[in-house]
């Protein structure tokens, strides 16, 4: 799975890479990002892709209330397609998660140990992902961050697509985020059929961080510091 993951790079860097229009966003950078908060994302439209502020955590358009959407955070690429909380998505709402890197967790014992994972050459890359839109039903309180919604207000959100590990993820842990290549986000975000294929392992860089990333409060370059075992 990918429960957090880093936006560290510029709205210029990613103008550059993912040939965004529109006005630039003073995006500033993240070391912790985690479900239930709006992130940066890519969405295509007619005019070309343009960058938004969507909530991790998808909620279907069919959902009676939005807590699904923790549940929702990430999408197997195997099953997406049939699957009902993401096949209409998958089938017509695609879009690219821009990040540098991501965590997994490593279980020894009762002890979880953050590791981060990102590109040999320190470029930011892209998930492939999913949105959705859901509407605030009639008579529907809702708290935390989005307690200022009310009834018709629309709230979109986003999923994660997942593949089975590569061999620098596996060690740590079975599923890893779907990375695509540059050359895959136009046909992705055409809604083609492309491989959601594990990235090459011999393209990426690992190493341990510390417990801090454990709470999403903490977002800052404590985060993505190296550490050595014990």
């Amino acid at each position: 799975m990918c429960g957090r993951f880093t936006q560290r790079m510029t709205w210029r860097e990613l103008h550059e890479r993912m040939g965004l229009l529109g006005t630039p966003l003073n995006l500033r950078p993240r070391y912790n990002v985690a479900p239930s908060q709006d992130v940066a994302i890519v969405r295509a439209n007619d005019d070309g892709r343009s960058l938004c502020m969507l909530r991790w955590g998808l909620v279907p358009s069919w959902a009676r209330e939005p807590n699904i959407g923790y549940k929702l955070i990430n999408a197997r690429s195997e099953t997406a397609a049939e699957k009902p909380s993401f096949r209409s998505a998958y089938r017509h709402r695609r879009c690219l998660i821009p990040a540098d890197g991501f965590y997994e967790w490593w279980r020894e014992g009762k002890t979880r140990k953050p590791w981060l994972f990102g590109l040999q050459d320190g470029a930011p890359f892209a998930f492939a992902g999913l949105w959705e839109r859901w509407t605030v039903p009639q008579g529907m309180p809702l708290t935390g961050s989005l307690a200022e919604r009310g009834p018709g207000d629309t709230v979109e959100t986003f999923t994660i697509l997942t593949a089975a590990a590569n061999e620098t993820v596996a060690p740590v842990h079975g599923r890893m985020p779907v990375i695509l290549s540059q050359e895959d986000y136009s046909p992705w975000l055409a809604r083609r059929d492309i491989p959601l294929a594990p990235y090459p392992a011999d393209d990426m860089t690992a190493h341990p961080v510390s417990a801090l990333v454990n709470r999403p409060a903490n977002d800052d370059p404590r985060c993505v510091e190296p550490i050595t075992l014990n």
